[in-house]
C-alpha cells in the first residue's frame, strides 16, 4: 500500500492536470461543435495536426524528467539547474522547427484531401494555433520541471486557471458576447493562444520569484550552456519525442483517412478521439507519476522499488481505463449528445465508442511501460517498437480495413487496438530484459 500511496500522492495532482486539458478539450469541441458541425469537422483536422507536433514536443521535454528525478533521488539540486537551462534551450530549438514545419503544411493545406468547405475555417484555425505551440512547449518543459522536483500541484494550479481563460474567452469570441464580434472557430484558437501565452508568463514568474523555488532558481541562473549537456538532453529526449509523434500521427493519419471519407465521420471521429483523450490522459498522468517514481529508485539503485512502482502501476492503469469504460458505456448517447446537435453524427459516434473500449488494455499496457523504461533511462527501443506497432502495424491495418472493406470509419479505428497492444508488449518485454541485465550488473 506504501508504494500505491507514493504514486497517487504524485499521480493525482499530475491526473488533475491532465483532467484541466480533457476539461479545455471537451469545453472547445462542444462550443465548436453547437456552433456548426462544418467548425467542428474542421477543428478535428487541425487539432489532430497540431496534437502530433504538441505531442512530439512534449516527448522531447519528458526526456528530462527521469534526469530531474535522478538528481532529485540524490538532492542534486545544481544537477537539476543544468538540466533543465540546457533543456530549455534544446527544446526551444525544436519549437522553432516545428514552426517551419507548419509553415510549409499551412501552405499545403489545400492538398490534404479535406472538403472544400471546411478550408476557411481550417486555415485561419491552423495559423493561430500553430503559434500558441509554442508557449505550450514552453509550458511543458517548465511542468517537466516541477513535475521532476515532485511538486506537480504547480502546474496543475496554472493548468486550471488557464482552462478557466481558455473557457471564458471562447463564449466571448466564439459567440460574440460583451461586444466583441462573433469570430466561432477563429475565436477559439484566439482564445487558446492567449492563455497558454498567459499561464507560461505567470509559471516563469513563479519559479523565479517564489521562496519555495529560490534554489533552483538560483541553480537554473548558474547553470550554463553546454553542447554536451544539450546533447546529454537530447539523446534523452529524441526516442521519446520520436515514439510519441509515431503515435499521434498514426491518429492524425485517422483524421485525415476519416475526412476523405465525409464531413459527419470527420465530425463523429472527432468526438470519439475527444473522448479517448479522457482515457489517454487520465492514464498518462499516472504513467507520468510511475515514471518520476522510478526514476527516483533508480538514481538510488534501488531494483527492488523500480519492481514495485512499474507492477502497481500497471494495475492502477487498467482500473482507470476500466472504471472510465464502464462509466463511458453507461453514459454513451448523452456522451455524444453533448458534442452536437446532428443525430448522424451522435449514433456514429456512439458506434465508435465500443472500438475505444477495444484498445484500453493495450493502450494502458503500452503507456505504463514506455514510462517505467523512461525512468530507468532506456528510451532508444521505444522508438523503434513504436515505428513497427504503429506505422508498419497499425496504419496499414487501418487503411485496408477502412477503405478495402465496407467497414469504413470503424474500419480505420479497428487498426488502433492492434498497434498499441503490439507496442505495449514489446515495451514490457524489454522492461522484463532490463531487469535481468541490472541485477546481474
Amino acid at each position: 500500500m506504501k508504494k500505491i500511496r507514493e504514486i497517487l500522492k504524485i499521480g493525482l495532482p499530475i491526473m488533475l492536470g491532465q483532467a484541466c486539458v480533457i476539461i479545455l478539450a471537451f469545453a472547445d469541441n462542444i462550443m465548436i461543435g453547437w456552433h456548426s458541425v462544418d467548425e467542428l469537422a474542421a477543428s478535428s483536422f487541425v487539432n489532430n495536426v497540431m496534437n502530433l507536433f504538441i505531442l512530439t514536443e512534449l516527448g522531447f521535454a519528458t526526456g528530462m524528467t527521469p534526469m530531474i528525478g535522478a538528481d532529485n533521488g540524490t538532492g542534486n539540486i545544481k544537477g537539476i539547474g543544468i538540466t533543465v537551462k540546457n533543456g530549455l534551450m534544446t527544446n526551444g530549438i525544436i519549437g522553432g522547427i516545428s514552426i517551419i514545419l507548419l509553415t510549409i503544411i499551412y501552405f499545403c493545406l489545400d492538398h490534404f484531401g479535406q472538403a472544400p468547405e471546411l478550408m476557411p475555417y481550417i486555415k485561419p484555425y491552423f495559423a493561430i494555433i500553430g503559434i500558441s505551440t509554442l508557449f505550450a512547449l514552453g509550458f511543458n518543459v517548465l511542468k517537466q520541471f516541477t513535475d521532476g522536483i515532485c511538486r506537480p500541484m504547480i502546474s496543475m494550479t496554472l493548468l486550471m486557471i488557464g482552462n478557466l481563460l481558455n473557457i471564458f474567452g471562447n463564449w466571448v469570441l466564439i459567440y460574440g458576447k460583451l461586444g466583441f464580434p462573433e469570430m466561432g472557430l477563429t475565436g477559439a484558437g484566439i482564445s487558446t493562444l492567449v492563455s497558454r501565452a498567459l499561464i507560461l508568463l505567470v509559471f516563469v514568474v513563479f519559479i523565479f520569484k517564489s521562496k519555495k523555488m529560490n534554489e533552483y532558481a538560483r541553480a537554473f541562473k548558474e547553470a550554463l550552456l553546454s553542447r554536451g549537456e544539450m546533447k546529454t538532453v537530447f539523446k534523452m529526449g529524441y526516442p521519446v519525442g520520436i515514439q510519441m509523434a509515431l503515435e499521434s500521427s498514426t491518429f492524425t493519419f485517422a483524421a485525415v483517412m476519416a475526412g476523405w471519407l465525409g464531413v459527419i465521420q470527420l465530425a463523429a471521429h472527432q468526438v470519439v478521439i475527444t473522448i479517448s483523450q479522457l482515457f489517454f490522459l487520465m492514464m498518462q498522468g499516472l504513467s507520468f507519476a510511475v515514471s518520476i517514481l522510478v526514476s527516483n529508485a533508480f538514481g538510488r539503485k534501488d531494483l527492488g522499488s523500480v519492481r514495485e512502482y512499474a507492477r502497481k502501476g500497471y494495475f492502477m492503469t487498467l482500473g482507470i481505463s476500466a472504471t472510465l469504460s464502464v462509466l463511458l458505456y453507461c453514459f454513451r448517447y448523452q456522451a455524444a449528445g453533448i458534442f452536437t446537435d446532428s443525430p448522424e453524427v451522435s449514433a456514429m459516434a456512439v458506434s465508435l465508442f465500443f472500438l475505444l473500449f477495444a484498445y484500453q488494455f493495450g493502450d494502458g499496457l503500452q503507456l505504463c511501460f514506455a514510462n517505467v523504461l523512461r525512468g530507468i533511462q532506456d528510451v532508444r527501443p521505444i522508438m523503434y517498437a513504436a515505428f513497427v506497432s504503429y506505422y508498419l502495424i497499425a496504419i496499414p491495418s487501418a487503411y485496408v480495413l477502412g477503405f478495402k472493406t465496407s467497414l469504413g470509419i470503424h474500419g480505420i479505428w479497428l487498426g488502433f487496438p492492434i498497434g498499441l497492444t503490439l507496442a505495449g508488449i514489446f515495451f514490457y518485454a524489454r522492461y522484463r530484459s532490463d531487469l535481468k541485465r541490472f541485477g546481474k550488473s
